[in-house]
């Protein structure tokens, strides 16, 4: 067995998250990219907020690849669904680490 390099590919590289974001994602995410590395250009201060936003979008592409991901959210927004209140969920998972 001939030792091969092993191919990485970074999650939160921005080709990586452009090619991989399903298309009504794309304009959005593009333009939110644009502004975060021209603030970091500016302000290396800022080179965080960049990595940030790099790192939800990487998430993104996770979640909005899953099926049912954009009804999921619709339900959400018209209130009906298997939809757990935030403090409920919170209360849930804090007895269930203790």
């Amino acid at each position: 067995m001939s030792a091969q390099p092993v191919h990485y590919e970074d999650p939160q590289d921005p080709q990586v998250i452009m090619r991989d974001l399903p298309p009504r994602e794309r304009e959005l995410f593009l333009q939110q990219y644009q502004a975060a590395a021209r603030a970091a250009a500016a302000d290396p201060g800022r080179y965080q907020d960049l990595r940030r936003l790099l790192h939800t979008y990487s998430l993104i592409v996770v979640a909005a690849n899953r099926p049912g991901y954009y009804e999921s959210i619709q339900e959400a927004k018209s209130g009906v669904g298997d939809a757990v209140p935030l403090d409920e969920a919170l209360a849930e998972e804090l007895a269930r680490r203790s």
